[in-house]
This record gives C-alpha cells, sequence and structure tokens, in this order.
C-alpha cells in the first residue's frame, strides 16, 4: 500500500488524521478514535520513502537536518494535507491531517450566532483557542469564507502551512506560507501593515513579538484573526499576557482591552449516534466590562462574566456540553467526560474549588438545566469530521 492509497482510504473513511510509525501498522483517527489500518507493520525506510515522495529537494534537505519538518500536499482536486515529518527512537514518523478542499460555510459547521457577528467587525483580534485537533483552523477558515463571501475587502493569511486555499470571490485573499513566502510570522506581520489588509489571519502567535504585532494591528484599524494552544477563554487572555516580560505588562494589558473583541474557545466532542463529532463553544465578547478585567488584571472573573453574558452571546464551556447533551447530540458519558475536564480546567484556572462543577455536572447529566448559555452555543451538529 502506497501513500496515495493510504490517503485515498483515510479519506474514504473521514479519518481526519494518518499516523505512520516505524514497526506499526498504519493508523487512522476516525471521530477522534485511533484504529489500525489492516497492513503490514512499516519500517523507518518505508515511512521515509513515502514522505520523500511527496517532499521537493530543500524540504528533503530541511528534514534531513533538522529531523522534523512541517509542510501542505495536496491529493489531486479532492483534499489537502497538513504533514508533520519527525523522527523517533525507531526512525522516521509522520502525521496527515486532513484538510477538506471545499472550505465549510459557518452554516456547515453550526457556529453560534455570534461568530458570525465576529467576522463581520471591522475592526479588533478574534482568538480561537483550543488543544490539537479541535478544529480551529476549520472554524477560522469558515469566518474568513464569509467575509471573502460577503465583503469587498483585503485579506491576508500568514500561516505554516497554508491549510484551506480560498479562492477571491467578493473579497481579495492573499495566502502567505512561513518558510515559502516568508520566514516568519513576525517579519510577515511587520510587513502586513504596509500591504493594505482590512482582515488578517495569523495562523499560530507563538511569540511575544508576534503577539505584538497582531495587537498592534488590531488597534490600528484591522480585523484579526488567530490562533493559541489554550483551553479556555480565561487562560487565553492570561497566556497572551504571560509571554512578555514582566515591565511590559501592563502594556499589553492596555493593548489587549482595547482591541479584544472575542475569544472562542472550542473542542470537539463524540457524537451520540457514532457519525463524527460535534463542536463545543465557550465563547467570551469583549464588552466594556471585560475589557476592564483585563485592564485590571481581573482575569480570574472573567468565567463569572460568561455565567452572565449570555445576551452578548457568552457561554460557558459547561453550558455549552449541557445544551449538546440536551439536543441528544452527545450522550452522558461524554457529556460528564467534558464537564470534568472544563471544570477542573476552571478550578485550575482560577485556582480555587468551588460547588459549580458537581452541581453543573448533576444538573446536566440529570436532565437540569444550569445557566443562559443555549442561544450561544446551539447548531453545532453540522461540524463533524
Amino acid at each position: 500500500m502506497d501513500l496515495t492509497q493510504l490517503l485515498a482510504f483515510s479519506m474514504q473513511n473521514n479519518a481526519s488524521d494518518l499516523h505512520l510509525s516505524a514497526g506499526s501498522p498504519p493508523i487512522i483517527r476516525v471521530s477522534g478514535l485511533l484504529r489500525r489500518v489492516k497492513a503490514d507493520p512499516l519500517s523507518s525506510d518505508d515511512i521515509r520513502t513515502m514522505l520523500y515522495s511527496v517532499m521537493t529537494e530543500d524540504q528533503r534537505a530541511e528534514y534531513e537536518k533538522n529531523m522534523e519538518l512541517d509542510f501542505a500536499i495536496a491529493l489531486g482536486e479532492k483534499a489537502r494535507f497538513r504533514v508533520n515529518g519527525f523522527t523517533t527512537r525507531l526512525g522516521s514518523s509522520a502525521v496527515f491531517r486532513t484538510i477538506p478542499t471545499d472550505v465549510p460555510t459557518m452554516d456547515d459547521l453550526g457556529l453560534p450566532p455570534v461568530m458570525r457577528r465576529f467576522a463581520e467587525l471591522e475592526k479588533g483580534i478574534i482568538l480561537v483557542t483550543g488543544p490539537t485537533g479541535s478544529g480551529k483552523s476549520t472554524t477560522l477558515a469558515s469566518m474568513i469564507n464569509h467575509v471573502n463571501r460577503h465583503f469587498s475587502k483585503h485579506i491576508l493569511t500568514i500561516e505554516d502551512p497554508v491549510e484551506f486555499f480560498h479562492t477571491s470571490e467578493k473579497s481579495l485573499i492573499n495566502h502567505r506560507e512561513v518558510g515559502t513566502d516568508t520566514s516568519s510570522f513576525k517579519r510577515a506581520l511587520k510587513s502586513a501593515l504596509r500591504e493594505d489588509p482590512d482582515v488578517i489571519l495569523v495562523g499560530e502567535m507563538r511569540d511575544y513579538e508576534t503577539i505584538s504585532l497582531a495587537l498592534t494591528a488590531a488597534e490600528t484599524g484591522h480585523l484579526v484573526f488567530a490562533t493559541l494552544h489554550s483551553n479556555s477563554a480565561s487562560k487565553t487572555i492570561d497566556r497572551i499576557i504571560d509571554a512578555f516580560p514582566t515591565g511590559d505588562k501592563e502594556m499589553v494589558r492596555a493593548m489587549l482591552a482595547s482591541s479584544i473583541q472575542g475569544v472562542v474557545a472550542q473542542t470537539l466532542l463524540r457524537r451520540a449516534d457514532g457519525t463524527g463529532r460535534v463542536g463545543a463553544f465557550e465563547i467570551l465578547v469583549g464588552t466594556s466590562a471585560v475589557r476592564n478585567l483585563i485592564r485590571e488584571n481581573q482575569i480570574p472573573q472573567m468565567y463569572s462574566m460568561m455565567q452572565t453574558g449570555s445576551r452578548y452571546g457568552m457561554v460557558t464551556m459547561e453550558d455549552a456540553v449541557a445544551d449538546l447533551f440536551e439536543a441528544g447530540m452527545i450522550d452522558q458519558d461524554e457529556a460528564r467526560r467534558a464537564t470534568m475536564i472544563a471544570t477542573d480546567r476552571e478550578d485550575e484556572d482560577q485556582h480555587e474549588k468551588g460547588s459549580g462543577g458537581e452541581q453543573y455536572a448533576a444538573a446536566a447529566l440529570g436532565g437540569g438545566k444550569i445557566g443562559s448559555g443555549s442561544s450561544a452555543s446551539k447548531g453545532g451538529e453540522g461540524y463533524s469530521f
């Protein structure tokens, strides 16, 4: 079985990822679960040959030098794959993440209505966060797609690598890939401010210089979308501030308070009917009260703000999970698992134990209802992989 056959097999089985590891048969991830392909174990040489078959000469040289490499490939017009080739103690390994060729719409994904409002803003920064594999790139692609279809704007994306390719419709879209079209996120962002963009997508904010430039772009009249690897809205704010030296923290709090429009922390949960996964979204909206909390360094109070901010479109992860459970989209075990993760996370963020998590679990999983976040989190039934 060659690489093309494996990638085609992954697509046929709606797999989100294909894993190639020396000493093991190919493994695909379907609906969040790993499944072994009925094939012989692969050797390191087998995997290296597969990788080299889709790499350029420059990419091969970089892989041999650094022992790891991120890049993207296309399988005809059917799909693209984000690839990470790396080296383990047993030799060459690789993971191929499936990227659909057709960019999903916000309706396809069933994103909460407030996210449509985020996409239609003129300026500020929108942060989409979550663990690896939680669908951040897909969510951002749908928001960019919305702007492209409905507004006449210049959209500039800076990614490593470029995942979803958008065809310019009402907007003009330019994609830049780190390592191929620019040397770094930092240099691309500096250049972006002279390229007359209306919307800037930053694939990942990795260091304080990139974060600072993204906030500056948001402050100077651009709409900036960006991702971070964090597990909650409040943790996202903390992570941005903590990325800066001690003497700059007050400055970055002021910058963030003036530019933040929203934070979306998302995760994917297994559907009750076993047909895929559904998105659960925690949403923080940049209201005046939220901005004041950032300025005053009162980040732990944001959770309470989300609990009482449903009229603005805010919702906690616990309430988002409750909505999905009550709608029958996820089963009790998945709801309990997601609830306990969210509860532990909030306890850690706020450095205190409260009774809200246990009360929530009892009410949500027993058929009760806590909070009023349903208007913000309904509609996620379209988010499948």
